[in-house]
């Protein structure tokens, strides 16, 4: 028992909540980038997976998408940021997952991103400067080019990091997602609010 009268208050030794490493590694340009994220846009292939596309002799396919990614998504959403998947191919199988992690902006076999994208933004009333869109491919240079933050995953394809502002410690579809939903949590002081449930 601690506060009551007579009794002395026991120091708290709960350790407290983890800011991102991450967030440690951001220079100050990069950082007021970060900063104003109000919507991540993620493309699939090669980012939410590792770009592996796996036939089965029954004609299906099959991806493999990271939890940690997903939850990733889930804290973002719970702090307010949103989501959207644009992806050049289409498959059911992000139309699952997407449903399964609340993501309502979701395009498929796009071949110009762009329209998609300012489409989206003027449905939310978002800008490109507001926007952090990661890709993996030269597909995805026209976006990288015209948003806020321009994000590229660790194995991403050699001519995309002369253009993006930050690259991934992880790999596509093996957490790349989730460090980028934890550098905007935690530069923008949510990391804390969404994560301390479980530190408690």
């Amino acid at each position: 028992m601690t506060g009551q009268l007579g009794f002395l208050e026991e120091p708290d030794t709960k350790e407290p909540v983890k800011t991102p490493s991450v967030v440690k590694r951001l220079n100050a340009e990069v950082r007021a980038r970060v900063e104003r994220v109000k919507i991540l846009v993620l493309d699939v292939d090669g980012v939410m997976t590792d770009g592996r596309l796996i036939y089965h002799d029954d004609g299906m396919e099959s991806k493999a998408f990271d939890v940690r990614d997903g939850h990733g998504i889930k804290m973002l959403k719970q702090a307010g940021i949103e989501t959207a998947l644009i992806s050049g191919r289409s498959s059911p199988l992000v139309d699952k997952r997407a449903a399964d992690l609340g993501i309502t902006e979701l395009a498929q076999g796009v071949r110009d991103k762009i329209p998609i994208l300012e489409k989206i933004l003027s449905k939310k009333r978002l800008t490109l400067e507001e926007t952090a869109f990661v890709g993996d491919d030269v597909v995805d240079l026209p976006v990288m080019n015209r948003v806020g933050l321009a994000v590229v995953v660790a194995d991403a394809s050699e001519y995309l990091f002369d253009t993006a502002h930050y690259v991934t410690l992880a790999s596509g579809g093996r957490g790349a997602v989730r460090e980028v939903a934890e550098l905007i949590l935690g530069v923008q002081g949510l990391w804390e609010k969404v994560a301390r449930p479980y530190f408690e």
